[in-house]
C-alpha cells in the first residue's frame, strides 16, 4: 500500500478531517468528499478545486503543479481546506479510496479479466455460472455495471479508482459476495484498480489495439502483465494460444494455470468445432461444457471461464451444471431476429481490432453457404495503425464489405473510411465494386463499397443478403453501444435496432432508441 504519511499539507488546517467519499470530478463532489485534483490532458484538476470545495469537499489531494495553482502568492484560489501534496496523486488514489470506502474489495470474491479480446464475453460467462452456483454477483465492464438486478450503463471498461471502490462498497452493502470485472490496460497503467487484490485474474489474449495510448506492443503487454503480480492477484488463469500468453506464463509471479486450444497447457481443449467444449486437465481430469456462442475463440472464452471457476474451488460437476445455462452477452455475436423464414442470419459483434474482425468473420464463414456480408468502420481519435489491418481482415472472409462510419469522433469520417477501404483493397485479386460472381468461392470478395450512413448500409446489406439463401450479415465494431459519436456529439444509434428495422423493411429512426 502507498501511504500518505509523506504528503505535505500546504493550505488550510493540518487538523484531522472526516472524509466520507472520494472523487476526481469536481462536478460529482458531495459534502465530506476528498477532491483529487489530478493533471489531465487538457487542464489540471486544480483549476476546479474552488468549485469542489464550494460543493462540500473537505480536502484536496494534488501534485506539486496543482499546489502551485492553489497556494502560490499570485494564485486567485480561495481554497481554504487542507491541500495534501504528493509527487504522483494518481498512484496513491486507489489505496486512499479503498481506505475511505472501508476496503470493501477485501470482503468480496474478486475475479478480474484482462486481454485485448474476449474480456466481456468471458466476464458474462463467469458471472452467469456464478449466479447458477448460488453466488450473489456484481458485474463491472464495458457494457454495464450490474449490482444484483440493477443495471447501469458503463462510461468506461474499468471505472476510475474512486468510482470503483464506491461501487464495490455499494455492492457489499447490498449483499453481493462475488464480483466479476473487466480490467483494461488503461486501468492498470493509470492505477484505477489499486487497492483491489483479485482472487483470480484471467488473461485472454493480446493483439494490436490502444497503440494511441501505449508506446508499442511491449508496453501494452507490460500493462496487462501488471495484473499478474502478488499485489494485484492471488492466482491466475492464462490462455497461451498466442506468444504473449506464453511469455506471461513464463514470468510467473503468482500461481498460474494455463489454457490452450493449440499448445500444451494445464488445460487443453480437445479438437473439434462442435458446440461442446471438452477439456483435458492435470492428472487426466476431464471437463465438458457447452459453448453457447459461435467460433473457436468463443470455445476458448468458454474454457477460460470454466477453468476460472475451478480455480475458485468449484467441483467439475458443479461447473458443468452451471455452464449449461445459456448467458446473454450484449453485442458479442448477438443474434438479431424478428421472425420470418426468408430473413438472413444477422449478427452484431463488438469486433473493433484486426484480430477480432478476423476471428468473428472466420467463425461465421463455415456456417454461411450464401453471402457473408460485413459492415465495419473504425473509431476516430484512436489507434490509426489498425484501420488498414481491419479492412484486410474483413476481406479475408467476406463476400461483400460495406465500409461505413463507426464513431468518427473529431476526425473526418471520410478519411477514416478511406484507410479501412485501402486495407481491404491492398493485395487482393479483385477490383472494387465488381458485380456479384455466381461462381464465387468462400472468402472471395465480390463487392466493396464505402459511404457515410451506417443505417443505410445496414439496410442495404440486409436487402442484398436476402437475395441469396443462407446468407449472413455481420455488423461489426459497435456491439452493445447505443450511441454514435460524430464531431463530439453522441447521437442515438444501436446496431441491433437498425438491423431489426431493416429486417422488418422499415426505416430506422435512432431517435426512437432514446
Amino acid at each position: 500500500m502507498v501511504e500518505l504519511a509523506s504528503a505535505r499539507v500546504v493550505s488550510g488546517s493540518a487538523a484531522a478531517v472526516s472524509v466520507r467519499g472520494v472523487s476526481l470530478d469536481s462536478r460529482s463532489i458531495a459534502p465530506g468528499d476528498l477532491y483529487a485534483a489530478l493533471p489531465g490532458a487538457h487542464a489540471h484538476g486544480a483549476q476546479f478545486a474552488s468549485a469542489a470545495t464550494a460543493a462540500g469537499a473537505v480536502a484536496v489531494l494534488t501534485d506539486e503543479a496543482g499546489a502551485l495553482q492553489l497556494v502560490a502568492p499570485a494564485s486567485s484560489s480561495d481554497v481554504e481546506v487542507p491541500v495534501l501534496v504528493v509527487s504522483d496523486p494518481r498512484a496513491v488514489l486507489g489505496d486512499v479510496a479503498a481506505l475511505v470506502y472501508a476496503r470493501a474489495a477485501s470482503a468480496l470474491r474478486m475475479i478480474g479479466i484482462t486481454g485485448t479480446n474476449g474480456k466481456t464475453t468471458t466476464a458474462y460467462l463467469v458471472e452467469s455460472a456464478l449466479r447458477a452456483l448460488g453466488a450473489r454477483t456484481g458485474l463491472i465492464g464495458t457494457v454495464e455495471t450490474r449490482i444484483g438486478d440493477e443495471r447501469l450503463a458503463s462510461v468506461r471498461t474499468t471505472p476510475e479508482a474512486p468510482d470503483l471502490h464506491a461501487i464495490l462498497a455499494v455492492m457489499h452493502e447490498r449483499g453481493t459476495d462475488s464480483v466479476v470485472m473487466e480490467v483494461s490496460s488503461h486501468a492498470l497503467a493509470q492505477h484505477r484498480v489499486d487497492g483491489v487484490r483479485y482472487d483470480v485474474a484471467l488473461f485472454t489474449n493480446l493483439s494490436q489495439d490502444h497503440l494511441d495510448f501505449h508506446a508499442d506492443m511491449a508496453d501494452y503487454f507490460e500493462a496487462k502483465a501488471g495484473l499478474f503480480t502478488q499485489v494485484r492477484a492471488r492466482q491466475g488463469v492464462v490462455c497461451v494460444d498466442d506468444d504473449w500468453g506464453v511469455t506471461l506464463a513464463q514470468q510467473g509471479g503468482i500461481p498460474l494455470v494455463t489454457v490452450s486450444s493449440r499448445r500444451e497447457a494445464d488445460w487443453t481443449l480437445t479438437a473439434g468445432d462442435d458446440p461442446q467444449v471438452d477439456l483435458l486437465g492435470p492428472g487426466g481430469q476431464r471437463l465438458s461444457v457447452p459453448c453457447h456462442l459461435p467460433g473457436t475463440f468463443n470455445r476458448v472464452n468458454t474454457a477460460m471461464a470454466a477453468v476460472a471457476l475451478l480455480s475458485l474451488g468449484y467441483a467439475v460437476a458443479d461447473v458443468e451444471r452451471a455452464m449449461a445455462l445459456e448467458p446473454v452477452v450484449p453485442g458479442r455475436m448477438e443474434r438479431v431476429s424478428v421472425g420470418g423464414a426468408d430473413h438472413p442470419r444477422c449478427v452484431v459483434d463488438y469486433a473493433h481490432t484486426p484480430d477480432a474482425v478476423d476471428v468473428a468473420l472466420g467463425a461465421l464463414r463455415p456456417s454461411t453457404p450464401g453471402l457473408l456480408v460485413a459492415i465495419l468502420g473504425a473509431g476516430g481519435d484512436r489507434d490509426r495503425s489498425k484501420r488498414r489491418a481491419m479492412g484486410a481482415a474483413a476481406a479475408k472472409w467476406a463476400d461483400v464489405i460495406y465500409v461505413t462510419d463507426d464513431n468518427p469522433r473529431s476526425e473526418d469520417p471520410a478519411s477514416i473510411r478511406d484507410e479501412v477501404l485501402a486495407g481491404a483493397r491492398e493485395g487482393l485479386p479483385w477490383h472494387a465494386d465488381l458485380a456479384p460472381d455466381p461462381q464465387r468461392r468462400p472468402g472471395q470478395v465480390q463487392r466493396i463499397t464505402s459511404a457515410e450512413g451506417r443505417a443505410a448500409h445496414i439496410a442495404a446489406a440486409v436487402a442484398q443478403a436476402r437475395q441469396v439463401p443462407g446468407s449472413t450479415v455481420a455488423v461489426l465494431g459497435k456491439g452493445h453501444e447505443t450511441g454514435q459519436d460524430i464531431g463530439g456529439v453522441v447521437h442515438p444509434f444501436d446496431d441491433r435496432a437498425a438491423l431489426a428495422a431493416a429486417l422488418r423493411g422499415e426505416p430506422y429512426r435512432p431517435e426512437d432508441d432514446r
